[in-house]
């Protein structure tokens, strides 16, 4: 009987990691929850699928979180500040009144950021399905924040990659380049000022990936060690004894 729950199980995650459905992954935890509801050892494949299901849940947070309007901006921890060639600019600006447009620039970094971080989600996501039986095993032995760095090491190329595109959008579509641009134009436009340039794109994508790894790792650290954080029956087994 286990077997078959766990066949259907596979078989709808198996969809579910097709179609992103949160129906369908609700409907393949219930089912492993009934499953589970007894006092047998815990198998191989049900760890396996509680940390994929850990970490599912622990990465949709954090894009939620930070993939909304000042998800970013008004977080003081993972908000993105000028980078430092530009705070140079801003310093000359303020000398004639024109400090303004750099904040204006700022502001749209984070934005940025925040139009963009929802397209993680689905990397991250693919990344947990590939999980080989090694990786899981090693991340559910490791410390709290060995999936984290599990992400960080094999995640950062396909990231760099597959949002470098998406950046460079989000910072046309909320005006971040036309409000660079101008600020760029009227510190130009000063006599005796050294060139800056900034590469708007490279550095909000390092300080969003930071951003989302800061987070994914508390989140991991969350359920390894805080009941309430562990929504389903399966991760309270699977973690219970950790």
């Amino acid at each position: 009987m286990r077997n078959l729950l766990r066949f259907l199980l596979t078989a709808t995650l198996v969809i579910s990691g097709c179609v992103e459905s949160q129906q369908l992954w609700q409907q393949g935890a219930n089912i492993l929850n009934a499953a589970v509801a007894t006092e047998e050892p815990l198998t191989i494949d049900e760890i396996g699928l509680g940390l994929k299901d850990a970490l599912k849940i622990g990465t949709g947070n954090v894009v939620d979180q930070l993939g909304r309007k000042n998800g970013f901006n008004l977080d003081p921890v993972v908000h993105i500040p000028l980078p430092e060639e530009l705070h140079k600019m801003q310093q000359t600006l303020d000398r004639v009144g024109l400090a303004s447009l750099l904040d204006d620039v700022e502001l749209k970094l984070n934005r940025a950021a925040e139009a963009a971080t929802p397209k993680a989600k689905r990397i991250f996501w693919q990344a947990v399905r590939e999980m080989s039986f090694e990786d899981v095993m090693a991340i559910y032995n490791g410390p709290d924040d060995a999936a984290t760095r599990y992400f960080q090491q094999k995640m950062t190329p396909a990231l760099t990659r597959e949002m470098h595109p998406v950046i460079n959008s989000s910072l046309a579509d909320v005006g971040a380049i036309r409000a660079y641009d101008l600020a760029v134009g009227k510190y130009q436009s000063l006599p005796f000022v050294p060139d800056i340039k900034s590469d708007l794109n490279a550095y909000v994508l390092e300080k969003g990936m930071d951003g989302m790894f800061y987070y994914i790792a508390k989140e991991e650290k969350a359920i390894r060690r805080n009941p309430a954080k562990r929504t389903t029956e399966l991760l309270q087994r699977v973690f219970a004894g950790r």
